[in-house]
């Protein structure tokens, strides 16, 4: 078989097009294929599909292409233009590329697959020997056709969250999807009007589809979603664990107090045991629990602050929104009548919180699959040590996280 006959049957070509030429070059280490079409034929407009004549061809163009063995493999052709009368000149369509893409439909699946199971983009373009920007190109056509392709509808229940970009107080926001465990949205910073971008992507019907938005008690995300989703209200849940987070921070200010006033008594009871008032006592593993029953048998405060954190746990268990109001009230007139001043302080942000916080009786959704794609996120951005912009970490977000269809149309 000739080398042409074998690549036309390699590259999956038909007619009009074929293979002109087939160079191999042993010291450059790569083989060129010449692709060329036959005379007379008719094209179609890619716009509207009208079938024209060959107006001129642009300049010849090279697509990299799957390896042959250990050569790299290279595809040139020049492309046809047609004279449109509605759409004027274009290239027509070639079947083995996409528009302005620099690889083969082939190549770019594998380079794809490749990123996808590197998670790093420096390993991945050494695999495949392309150069950083090339990698990215293809990241970024992958994302852009995949978004593209996305159903124009909001996701039914929502997890809102921010993510670090650098170290200080640059965060990105991203929304995700708490069925599909995906990320729906990525935006700058953490303001009303990063969120507010998501929503301003769906008409009012279509922001009437969800059901549930779970996020943090930050102000910002809060307003947002009031001003732009139908019955926001009723449909914020802040997040469980957020909450628990706050109580927990409390607990370990109020031991922080407490260790410095028995130290400066020469009574270091409290010391090194920062995580064991952290855990839920269901989880404390069995070799702290001695440590901790002799704690709180010694009439300390934190001990006095954990219990109030274990107590407020069981507000989770609650159905009815109503019974658990009253259960929060009694906690808070407990809270309140202490003389913990950072448990007297949280439990005024839940009493400011509440009604958003009692929603999770009814809607029964937590913030932990945002966590677990932050998780991911922060594993992403570990391993290819920090992006060198914002635009690639949003991108990189995306092509990982967003359950995407990334792969460009065969032809």
């Amino acid at each position: 078989m000739k080398d042409t006959d074998l690549y036309f049957r390699i590259l999956g070509l038909t007619e009009p097009w074929f293979v002109e030429a087939v160079e191999l070059d042993t010291a450059e280490g790569r083989v060129d294929i010449r692709v060329e079409h036959g005379p007379g034929v008719r094209w179609f407009c890619p716009t509207c599909g009208r079938e024209l004549a060959c107006r001129d061809h642009v300049e010849p163009r090279v697509w990299r292409h799957l390896d042959t063995c250990q050569f790299k493999t290279f595809l040139h052709a020049r492309i046809p233009r047609v004279d449109c009368p509605e759409h004027g000149v274009l290239q027509v369509n070639v079947p083995w590329a996409e528009s302005k893409a620099r690889f083969t439909i082939l190549m770019e699946r594998l380079i794809i697959d490749v990123l996808t199971e590197c998670a790093t983009v420096t390993g991945a373009r050494r695999i495949l020997r392309i150069t950083w920007d090339e990698a990215w190109g293809v990241m970024e056509r992958a994302v852009r056709r995949g978004r593209e392709r996305k159903q124009s509808n909001p996701s039914r229940y929502l997890g809102v969250d921010e993510k670090a970009f650098r170290k200080g107080h640059d965060y990105v926001t991203v929304v995700c999807d708490l069925i599909g465990s995906t990320v729906e949205y990525v935006a700058d910073e953490r303001k009303a009007e990063s969120l507010e971008g998501y929503y301003l992507q769906f008409t009012k019907a279509q922001l009437e589809r969800i059901k549930a938005v779970a996020m943090d008690m930050w102000e910002p995300y809060f307003k947002a979603t009031l001003k732009h989703v139908p019955d926001a209200a009723g449909k914020i849940v802040h997040d469980r664990f957020h909450v628990m987070k706050h109580v927990g921070e409390a607990v370990d200010r109020v031991r922080k107090q407490e260790h410095r006033e028995l130290t400066s008594q020469d009574d270091h009871r409290l010391k090194g045991t920062k995580f064991l008032w952290l855990y839920r006592e269901e989880n404390l593993p069995d070799k702290h629990r001695p440590a901790l029953e002799a704690l709180k048998t010694a009439n300390l405060k934190v001990a006095k602050a954990w219990a109030m954190k274990e107590s407020l746990n069981d507000v989770w268990k609650y159905l009815s929104t109503g019974w658990a109001r009253r259960f929060v009230k009694r906690w808070l007139v407990w809270v309140n009548r202490s003389d913990l001043a950072p448990m007297r302080k949280v439990g005024g942000l839940i009493q400011r919180h509440l009604e958003n916080i009692l929603t999770f009786c009814r809607h029964r959704i937590t913030n932990g699959v945002a966590e677990g794609l932050n998780s991911k996120i922060m594993a992403i951005k570990r391993k290819a040590c920090g992006y060198r912009n914002r635009e690639h970490f949003k991108t990189a977000i995306y092509f990982f996280c967003g359950g995407l269809d990334l792969y460009p149309a065969s032809s």
